[in-house]
C-alpha cells in the first residue's frame, strides 16, 4: 500500500460529546511542563520531595528477547535491570529514574516510554498512515480504560426519562464481541448495534452486514450510529483476522456514513499463518486471503522488520481522514497486571483524550511505566552521547529486542493453537460403526465410516488466544426431548464433572444483539493461551472426551444443577484439577 500524504485529518469535533467539548486544560497540569526546566525554582507544585520516597532503586530480572523463540528452541537466560534514584540528564525522554517516575507527571505518560512508543508507532507499527502529520499517542491504563475514554469523548449519555429518542446515539460492533466493551456502553443509554460476522470478522455487505445495517437504519431507535467498536485481529471470541480488502470496504462505508472506528487490537502480533495452511490441509482450499510470503508495506515505507511487515496492518494504514482511534495494550505482550497501554489517533482526538485523562486517571502507575521503559529502552547515554555500551552491559531490549519479543510471543501461542486445533479437527465426529479397509476415504486413515455424527465445528483461529466452537446440538440424540438451550446448559455442567473437569466460556457472554442472542447457546469459547504448552494436547483430549460422552447420554440426569449457576460454581470449586479454557479477558 502506498503512503500518500494528501491532507490534514478531518475535523471530528462535531462528534465530540457535550462534556468533551467543554473540557479545558487542567490548570495545575498546565504548570507541569515548566517543572522540567533545568534549575527552575519550583515554588508552584505540591510535589512530595523525592528524598522521602521509600525506594532507593527498583530492580527486576528481565527475560532476554531470545527466550521466546519462533521455533521450539529454548533459551532461558535473563538479565537484571536497575532503575536508580536519580539520573542526571536534562533530556526527559532519556531520564528513567525514581525521582521522576514516582512523582506527579503529565497525562500523556512517562516521557521516556512515550518517546519510545511514539517512535515504534510512527516508524515501525504504522509507518504508512496516510493523513498529513501522522498520528499521536497517549498512555492509557489498558484497553478497557482506553475504550472508556473513547466513549466519554464521542458519545453523550441518553436518559429515557429526560431525552428525546432522536437524541439517542449508538455504537456498532460485531454480533459476538468482547462484552466488557458492551457493558461500558450500556450504562450510558446507547444503542448497541450488532453487525453480522463471518470467519474473518465484521461483514461489510450481505444480510446483517455493515451496509445493510446503516442503509436500512430504523430512526425510531434513535440516531444512526456514528461510532464503531471492533476487534480486527484474533477477534474476540471468533478468532478471525480482518483482511485488507474487507477493511477497505468497511472504511468506505464509514466515510459514507461518517462513522468513527475504535479499533481494539490487543492480539495484533498474534497472527497465525499456519492456521491457513492447516485449515486448507484438512478441509481443502481456504476461502480467506492467505497472508503467506506477503509484505503489507511493500508498496509503502517498510517497518524495518520483516516480522512487522508480514502482519495484517491496522485500519490506520488506510485512514485517509483520521477517523480511526486505535487501542493498544501491554496486557498481552508484557502482563495484564501492568494495566498499561496506549491510544493512537489524529492529534485533535488525542488532545481531547488528554483533557479527559488529566482529571480522571491522570497518568498510569509510575512503577509500571518506569520498569517497562527500562526493559524496552535500556541504558541512558550521557548528555554528550559519548558513552559506548559494551555488549555485556546491555541489559534491555531496545527496539530490535522489543520486536523480537513480540515475534517470540507469536510463536509460543501459535504452537498452542496448532496443538489444540489439530486435536479438535481430528475428533469432531462421533463414529458409531467402523470397519477396517485399505482406503483412506473421507480423510479417516484405514477406516471406512459406516455412520458418523458431527458433534461440533469451529474455524481455525487466524489470531488471538481462543477457538470459537459451535456445538452441533441439532445432531444430538436428545434434541427431540430437550430444547437446544437446555442441552447447551447441561453440556456446560457436564464438562465440569469428573473425569473431564473442563471450564469453557459459554457463548451467551459475547452476544451483542437479538440475532446473536438467538444462537448464543450453540457456541463456546475455548482458550489455548493460559495453559502450559505440554498441557494443551491432554487437556484438549479431555474436552473431546467430554463431547463424546455427552453425545452418548440417554438423559440429562445429574445435570439439573445447571439451573442454578451459583450451585454449579460452588460445586466446581470443590473439584481439584479443573481445566480453565476461559482464558484472558481484555
Amino acid at each position: 500500500m502506498t503512503a500518500v500524504t494528501s491532507a490534514q485529518p478531518l475535523d471530528l469535533s462535531h462528534h465530540f460529546s457535550y462534556a468533551a467539548k467543554n473540557r479545558d486544560q487542567s490548570s495545575i497540569k498546565s504548570l507541569y511542563r515548566y517543572f522540567q526546566i533545568p534549575n527552575i525554582a519550583n515554588l508552584a507544585g505540591g510535589l512530595p520531595h523525592p528524598s522521602y520516597f521509600p525506594y532507593d532503586t527498583l530492580e527486576a530480572t528481565v527475560a532476554r528477547p531470545q527466550r521466546l523463540q519462533p521455533s521450539n528452541k529454548d533459551d532461558v537466560k535473563a538479565d537484571r535491570v536497575v532503575i536508580p534514584k536519580e539520573v542526571k540528564t536534562a533530556d526527559p525522554t532519556r531520564k528513567i529514574d525514581l525521582t521522576t517516575a514516582l512523582q506527579y507527571g503529565l497525562a500523556e505518560g512517562y516521557p521516556p516510554l512515550v518517546s519510545f512508543l511514539r517512535q515504534f508507532v510512527r516508524d515501525h507499527l504504522h509507518p504508512n498512515v496516510p493523513y498529513k502529520g501522522g498520528p499521536e499517542i497517549i498512555m492509557s491504563c489498558g484497553n478497557t480504560d482506553g475504550f472508556s475514554k473513547a466513549i466519554e469523548l464521542f458519545t453523550n449519555i441518553w436518559n429515557p426519562d429526560r431525552d428525546w429518542i432522536q437524541q439517542r446515539e449508538g455504537v456498532l460492533c460485531e454480533e459476538f464481541t468482547y462484552m466488557n466493551a458492551i457493558q461500558t456502553i450500556k450504562p450510558r443509554g446507547l444503542n448497541t448495534v450488532a453487525v453480522a460476522v463471518d470467519g474473518q470478522g465484521m461483514l461489510a455487505s450481505g444480510k446483517g452486514g455493515l451496509a445493510d445495517v446503516l442503509e436500512n437504519w430504523d430512526f425510531r431507535r434513535g440516531r444512526r450510529p456514528h461510532l464503531m467498536y471492533t476487534v480486527t485481529i484474533g477477534q474476540n471470541p471468533t478468532g478471525g483476522n480482518l483482511s485488507i480488502e474487507r477493511r477497505k470496504e468497511i472504511y468506505a462505508l464509514c466515510q459514507k456514513y461518517d462513522v468513527i472506528i475504535v479499533e481494539d487490537d490487543p492480539y495484533w502480533n498474534l497472527q497465525f499463518p499456519s492456521a491457513y495452511e492447516k485449515e486448507a490441509r484438512y478441509r481443502g482450499a481456504s476461502t480467506e486471503p492467505t497472508p503467506y510470503n506477503r509484505s503489507y508495506n511493500a508498496e509503502g515505507r517498510s517497518s524495518g522488520y520483516a516480522f512487522l511487515d508480514s502482519l495484517l496492518p491496522s485500519y490506520l494504514s488506510i485512514d485517509t481522514e483520521g477517523r480511526v482511534v486505535r487501542l493498544d495494550t501491554f496486557s498481552k505482550t508484557i502482563a495484564p497486571g501492568s494495566r498499561l497501554g496506549w491510544i493512537t489517533a489524529q492529534p485533535a482526538v488525542i488532545e481531547r483524550i488528554t483533557r479527559i485523562t488529566e482529571v480522571t486517571t491522570q497518568q498510569p502507575s509510575g512503577f509500571v511505566q518506569s520498569i517497562i521503559a527500562k526493559t524496552v529502552i535500556g541504558e541512558q547515554l550521557k548528555d554528550n552521547g559519548a558513552r559506548v555500551l559494551k555488549k555485556e552491559d546491555i541489559s534491555s531490549w531496545r527496539m530490535d529486542g522489543w520486536v523480537r519479543w513480540l515475534e517470540g510471543l507469536r510463536g509460543g501461542y501459535e504452537r498452542r493453537m496448532n496443538d489444540m486445533c489439530t486435536i479438535l479437527e481430528e475428533n469432531k465426529f462421533l463414529f458409531s460403526e467402523k470397519s477396517e479397509v485399505s482406503s483412506t476415504a473421507n480423510h479417516v486413515n484405514d477406516w471406512e465410516v459406516v455412520d458418523r455424527v458431527q458433534m461440533y465445528d469451529f474455524v481455525w483461529p487466524k489470531g488471538g488466544m481462543f477457538a470459537w466452537v459451535e456445538i452441533r446440538l441439532d445432531n444430538h440424540p436428545l434434541r427431540t426431548k430437550y430444547s437446544e438451550r437446555k442441552l447447551s446448559k447441561a453440556f456446560w455442567i457436564h464438562l465440569t464433572k469428573k473425569p473431564y473437569l473442563c471450564l469453557v466460556t459459554p457463548g451467551q457472554l459475547f452476544a451483542a444483539g437479538p440475532k446473536s442472542v438467538e444462537k448464543e447457546h450453540r457456541f463456546i469459547r475455548v482458550a489455548f493461551a493460559p495453559m502450559d504448552l505440554e498441557d494443551v494436547a491432554p487437556f484438549t483430549r479431555r474436552l473431546v472426551e467430554g463431547f463424546r460422552s455427552f453425545w452418548k447420554r440417554e438423559n440429562l440426569d445429574g445435570l439439573d444443577d445447571g439451573d442454578d449457576e451459583t450451585l454449579a460454581m460452588q460445586s466446581m470449586q470443590l473439584e481439584s484439577g479443573i481445566i480453565n479454557f476461559i482464558g484472558p479477558g481484555c
